[in-house]
């Protein structure tokens, strides 16, 4: 009785093993580091960029553990902060602008741990430092640029249907305003709306021989246009953070048109604020030939239906129609043109909008287009003693190029004024278009200090927490105390392997869910070593009581840990940010718990009386107490 066959005890060895494996790189530091990298996208550092950089730090007398080829990048491993800092500036200054230099702190894990996937956990902004920032979304934006859509397609659908309208145009507040000559056109277009454009709610205005009818944009088609913002500028902020090479970043909505993004381990934010905070992308437009325009100039009006720009000092007219935009490239590599040496960005297409690109090119093959770039710069003022955010469109036309032939999803902007222009935007194409002017509204830094306080903190109380329950269970079980003492050390490795191996972002509340489950791990070990004393005190064997207590304690203990579990599904789902790291931690800590508490301490109990004639258990009662 009370014995485990052999292979499974190999099994939890084996698997224990695993689970210190994977717990092990939690144990070394963390070094002051400075990452090295290419200003062209994509472009991998050589033995040449690291002998360069070597060449630096020895030139100045700058004392380094390592400088290594780390994937793309050179590595320059420091010894403190003061170090890295001074190494930075002399870098800075000492190689050429083709560098990004960037400070971060990296692991001391042995290189065979991390080729088997054992890394440390991930911290978060709290505990490793960083920089915060929260951004706000210009959410009417969108709703102008999407009501500007929707009058051209309906114009469109109308004059199709052959329903004459005398005018149309955008309102304020989520409308559309659609004129016409008499009742019965405007009874035929309602009808088309209607059903056609059923996001809308319709209404006719009759009055003094105006016929009007007006869209307006329902609340919950409203909401989608909102949401669907802050979902597309997440996905690219989370894009453009993995450009930048920042790990374990953490970009989250925070209320209706706010988005806070966390870079963990980034002490220098001038960088990330300037690729994060840009709103840049690319627009491409026939070029008017029916009209002149240098008359358009003079006048300061530009015909309906086109625009005024002005490239290479010289007036050009372009159709209103945007032909393709930003948010249909995939890809986009700088380099330069093999023609005449020029630098080029070349693009490739596949996010949508490509049948019409293709269409409109194919239609003015001999005509002009023109690729106008676009960039969205936000400023705070003061209006009637309140912070207003303004926000200031800047286009430019970049390129003006004949249509030789129809365009497919791959081709070439030229027309570029230097390398660096290329690379950045290429970088900011290939991450994404935002869909709106974002602002960045509140900046923080958090210091290293901050997050080696937190995380000593954290340590202490989890050691406080462990220490007491540790003397209290020896105390009052003797042994079995000793046992699920054990238990709870096997249960914190395999809590700490999981969240490793997992990738999750270890924050202070996620310190403050392994401290609540340091204190509840040892709850199955109590219930079972109560039973196991009150089988001893109702005349039971010492082998009958071990097997009752492990056996009949196990219904009560699955069903005490089911309803915490389910507390803290709840928490994860319908929480955010820090109370997710908290659920996180106690859900994975509520399964380690009774492996650990289940079925490892019944393996050492096993070990220690298991197959033997026994006439009392160490368990904090004399024999024969009743």
């Amino acid at each position: 009785m009370n014995k485990y066959p052999l292979w499974k005890n190999l099994l939890l060895l084996f698997i224990f093993v695993i689970a210190v494996v994977y717990a092990i790189p939690n144990i070394f530091p963390q070094d002051a580091a400075i990452q090295i990298s290419s200003t062209t996208p994509g472009a991998a550092l050589t033995q040449n960029d690291l002998q360069k950089v070597t060449a630096v730090l020895k030139s100045n007398k700058l004392d380094f553990k390592s400088v290594t080829l780390e994937k793309k990048d050179v590595l320059v491993r420091l010894h403190d902060t003061d170090t890295q800092l001074q190494a930075k500036e002399k870098l800075t200054n000492s190689l050429d602008k083709d560098y990004i230099i960037a400070l971060s702190l990296e692991t001391a894990t042995p290189e065979w741990l991390l080729k088997i996937g054992a890394t440390p956990m991930k911290l978060g902004l709290d505990l490793r430092g960083g920089v915060h920032f929260l951004m706000q979304i210009d959410i009417d934006s969108v709703i102008k640029r999407r009501l500007k859509g929707d009058v051209h397609n309906i114009g469109k659908e109308l004059r199709k249907q052959h329903i004459r309208y005398t005018g149309i145009a955008p309102q304020k507040g989520g409308n559309i305003n659609v004129r016409f000559r008499n009742s019965s056109d405007l009874s035929k277009a309602k009808d088309l709306l209607n059903s056609q454009f059923s996001e809308f709610v319709w209404k006719d205005v009759v009055k003094n021989d105006s016929y009007q009818l007006v869209g307006t944009l329902q609340s919950n088609s409203l909401q989608k246009i909102s949401q669907y913002a802050v979902d597309q500028t997440i996905t690219t902020l989370s894009h453009r953070v993995n450009e930048l090479g920042v790990s374990e970043a953490l970009v989250q909505q925070q209320g209706k048109d706010r988005i806070s993004v966390d870079l963990p381990g980034i002490q220098d934010a001038a960088q990330a604020k300037d690729i994060l905070g840009k709103t840049a992308t690319l627009e491409f437009h026939i070029v008017d030939t029916q009209h002149d325009a240098a008359d358009a100039a003079a006048s300061g009006v530009a015909p309906p239906g086109t625009e005024l720009y002005n490239f290479e000092g010289r007036s050009v007219l372009l159709k209103s129609q945007i032909v393709l935009s930003g948010d249909s490239i995939t890809s986009a590599s700088a380099g330069f043109d093999q023609t005449n040496g020029r630098p080029m960005v070349g693009i490739r297409l596949g996010g949508g909008g490509e049948s019409l690109f293709e269409r409109e090119t194919a239609e003015n093959v001999g005509n002009q287009m023109s690729v106008v770039y676009v960039e969205v710069k936000s400023e705070k003022k003061k209006v009637n003693g309140k912070d207003k955010i303004i926000y200031n469109r800047e286009s430019k036309v970049i390129n003006i190029a004949t249509i030789q032939s129809a365009l497919g999803t791959s081709f070439q902007i030229t027309g570029l004024t230097s390398p660096q222009e290329s690379r950045n935007l290429a970088l900011l194409l290939r991450a994404g278009a935002l869909p709106a002017a974002i602002t960045i509204i509140e900046e923080k830094t958090v210091g290293p200090s901050m997050g080696k306080q937190n995380i000593q903190m954290g340590m202490h109380s989890i050691e406080l927490g462990m220490l007491l329950v540790v003397l209290f269970m020896v105390f009052y079980y003797r042994f079995f105390g000793f046992v699920a003492d054990l238990g709870l050390m096997i249960n914190l490795v395999f809590l700490v392997a999981m969240l490793s191996a997992i990738g999750a972002t270890l924050t202070f509340p996620g310190i403050a869910g392994i401290v609540l489950t340091v204190g509840m791990a040892v709850d199955a070990n109590v219930l079972i070593y109560e039973r196991i004393r009150e089988e001893l005190r109702n005349g039971m064997t010492p082998q009958a009581a071990i097997h009752a207590g492990y056996s009949r304690a196990l219904v009560t203990i699955v069903d005490a840990n089911v309803t915490t579990l389910i507390v803290a599904m709840i928490l994860f789902a319908l929480g955010t940010g820090d109370v997710q790291g908290f659920a996180i931690t106690l859900t994975i800590g509520l399964l380690t718990s009774m492996l650990s508490a289940i079925t490892y301490t019944r393996a050492i109990v096993n070990w220690k009386y298991g197959g033997k004639k026994i006439k009392w258990l160490s368990i904090g009662i004399k024999p024969g107490a009743k």
